[in-house]
């Protein structure tokens, strides 16, 4: 039949529409969803639906009727299922208007059994109810049924389908489950074999251990008892030797104590003489009237020597001995002292034939005043006489013009006052030297090489000139020498730092004026022989004045100068001297060897050390010395330097403290920690007042 072909088409086109196709995913049941949410849908007939149920059955068309959720085309109620044969309320107005049918929505399977089930359920409202209420319409048509029947029975068709894909689904997940399960139960199995097997492995291992623990434990027991047994072998050797080094310190104990009776003997019978040659030295009643004779500086001298011996000879009760080097000192100062009795008995005898040369010489200087007295008057009364007459006769004059006398008044002060303003212009650029920078000390370099060279030199405001004089150079030399060696002994004794300027110039002159550097060397040994080194020995006829004299102390109306005074000025000039030989004006552009170099200092380092010391002045000058220019020598000489500083500390530093009192240890204690310090450390610091590139480029 052409309806029921139209049917199957209508089927077919709701089969084909977007939600008329079921589709199955594995997925469902892992996310949760139900696996009929699909037909839960409403699928909807569009508005051109219509046409295909208007050929349907002309009888249809009287008998249809508007589903009330068709009115509104786009209302979700258009899912109404005309094909349930269920009852329908329409209005009078769609019935009125039978020539417009009804959309149908067709919807999903479960959708419309949900659907069906409501309407069935729904009570049918008469028309006698509700005058507004529209008249209930049943359609149960043979053609709605059978599309009923049709729609039935996909329902069921995709529900079977549905079921036995779902229980398949089940079956897999429930294998899948099941596999899983065993496959976890499998793992946790090796899992649990694995850890039973570390388990047993770490006790294995930790057996292991333990018993390795064990073995060396027991081997470091062994180890012990037998490091106590030879600990106990040494500690017998010891013990022997240590009674074998008692007996012998009691031996040596022994003998110091005879020793040191003989020394304490001695030094007693040597205090004794001092005492009784000091009291030679004190002047008798008959050389008081003797004014060229003074005994002050032998006294003094001799009160001191008493002092020394005092001191080296330690009191009897306390059980001390004097040392060997008490001794020595206590024979020296014998000496000194047996020196001085025999210089004053000299010096006495000497003063006598001095006397009674002196009366001699007067009673005959009376004799020949007399007589040349008598011979001068009558020289007197001839030349007179004479000159009368040669005045008559020639008309010659007794004595040089006014203007002659005028000229040599004139030309002395002047010779004096040339001198005056070329000692200033030579000793004032010395007195501004210092450690400032390096511009003002170019500056005063400058004026004493002008000076020098004989060019003129603006002073005071003066301009002199060394040519001026034919003795001007050698007189600027010379007080120039003498400046630069007395900023030594007094600048740099008081101001360690500015030996270095002073030096630096001091060698720059040295180096374009060699006369220079002849002449500070000769100031410098003049006023400290430790420069040469030279010790001056005490010759026969000296007095003691002239003798301190030499040897570099101060003598002001029999006042000898104080020990750290001396001291002081000796180390300063010493410092003068070390900076000298290892500094070089930087200005000159000489590339020849210094004028007085290193060589010099290591000549006078060698030198010093073939001397016996002196007490408290060669330690001082050796540590000044090396303090200035220690570092120099050793960069010059490296390991012959460290050779010569062993020798000092272990050969020459002990004669320094044998000749060394107890007052005198200051200066031996700092050349003792600056030896020790520098053999240590294989280095000696370069002076702090060094000066570098940088000071002279300021």
């Amino acid at each position: 039949m052409p309806s029921e072909n139209l049917r199957w088409e209508t089927l077919e086109a709701l089969k084909s529409s977007p939600k008329g196709k079921l589709k199955y995913s594995p997925d469902w049941l892992e996310k949760g969803e139900d696996i009929l949410a699909g037909c839960m849908e409403v699928s909807s007939l569009s508005p051109l639906s219509g046409q295909i149920l208007k050929r349907l059955s002309p009888h249809l068309r009287l008998k249809t009727c508007s589903l009330t959720s068709c009115v509104r085309d786009t209302s979700p109620g258009l899912s109404e299922d005309v094909a349930a044969g269920a009852s329908f309320p329409v209005s009078p107005r769609q019935i009125s208007s039978p020539t417009s049918p009804p959309p149908i929505s067709i919807h999903s399977e479960e959708d419309e059994q949900k659907k069906t089930e409501e309407i069935k359920e729904a009570p049918v409202v008469s028309p006698a109810a509700s005058v507004s209420s529209p008249p209930v319409i049943s359609i149960l048509s043979p053609k709605a049924t059978q599309m009923a029947g049709c729609i039935r029975m996909c329902e069921h068709k995709h529900k079977a389908k549905a079921k036995a894909e779902l229980s398949l689904r089940q079956e897999q997940q429930e294998r899948l489950v099941a596999t899983v399960s065993i496959c976890e139960s499998e793992q946790l199995k090796r899992y649990e074999e694995l850890m039973e097997l570390k388990q047993r492995q770490e006790y294995q291992s930790m057996r292991d251990m333990m018993e390795k623990e064990t073995q060396e434990s027991l081997g470091r027991q062994e180890k012990l008892r037998e490091e106590h047994r030879h600990r106990m072998k040494i500690l017998n050797l010891r013990l022997r030797e240590a009674e074998q080094q008692r007996l012998r310190e009691a031996e040596l104990e022994r003998q110091r104590q005879v020793e040191g009776r003989e020394r304490h003997r001695a030094i007693n019978a040597i205090q004794e003489e001092v005492l009784q040659l000091n009291q030679l030295l004190q002047p008798r009643p008959s050389t008081h009237t003797d004014p060229a004779l003074d005994h002050t500086p032998y006294i003094t001298r001799g009160n001191q020597l008493c002092s020394q011996v005092s001191e080296v000879v330690p009191a009897s009760a306390d059980g001390k001995f004097p040392s060997v080097e008490d001794l020595t000192v206590a024979e020296r100062a014998l000496q000194e002292m047996r020196s001085l009795v025999r210089n004053l008995q000299d010096e006495v005898a000497q003063a006598a034939e001095r006397k009674r040369k002196e009366q001699e010489e007067e009673e005959e200087e009376k004799k020949r005043h007399e007589e040349l007295k008598a011979q001068q008057e009558e020289q007197k009364k001839n030349a007179a006489q004479s000159a009368k007459e040669k005045a008559k006769k020639q008309g010659l004059q007794t004595g040089a013009d006014d203007s002659t006398l005028k000229w040599y008044n004139a030309l002395r002060p002047s010779t004096k006052k040339l001198k005056m303003e070329l000692q200033k212009a030579a000793t004032t650029p010395v007195s501004q030297i210092a450690n400032i920078s390096g511009a003002p000390l170019k500056e005063a370099f400058d004026k004493i090489d002008k000076l020098l060279s004989s060019r003129p030199v603006t002073s005071a405001g003066k301009t002199v000139s060394t040519s001026q004089h034919p003795q001007g150079l050698e007189f600027v030399s010379y007080k120039l020498a003498e400046k630069f060696v007395k900023q030594g002994e007094e600048e740099v004794a008081s101001n360690h730092s500015a030996a270095f300027p002073i030096a630096a110039v001091a060698s720059g002159i040295w180096e374009l004026h060699p006369t220079i550097g002849e002449l500070i060397l000769a100031h410098l040994h003049k006023k400290c022989p430790y420069a040469v080194p030279h010790y001056p020995p005490m010759e026969s006829g000296t007095s003691v004045e002239d003798y301190q004299k030499v040897l570099g102390y101060r003598v002001d109306d029999s006042k000898v100068e104080g020990q750290d005074s001396f001291l002081k000025r000796m180390s300063g000039m010493i410092r003068l001297y070390a900076a000298i030989i290892q500094m070089r004006w930087p200005y000159t552009g000489k590339q020849g060897p210094h004028p007085h170099g290193l060589n010099h200092g290591w000549r006078w380092l060698a030198q010093i050390l073939n001397m016996e010391p002196l007490a408290d002045i060669t330690a001082t000058v050796l540590f000044d010395f090396l303090e200035v220019c220690g570092n120099a020598l050793m960069r010059q000489y490296r390991g012959q330097f460290w050779k010569l500083i062993l020798l000092i500390i272990e050969e020459y530093f002990p004669r320094i403290e044998a000749v060394t009192s107890t007052g005198q240890m200051g200066s031996v204690t700092r050349l003792k920690q600056f030896l020790e310090t520098s053999l240590r450390t294989k280095q000696i610091p370069a002076p702090r007042s060094e000066l570098g590139s940088a000071f002279f480029k300021s």
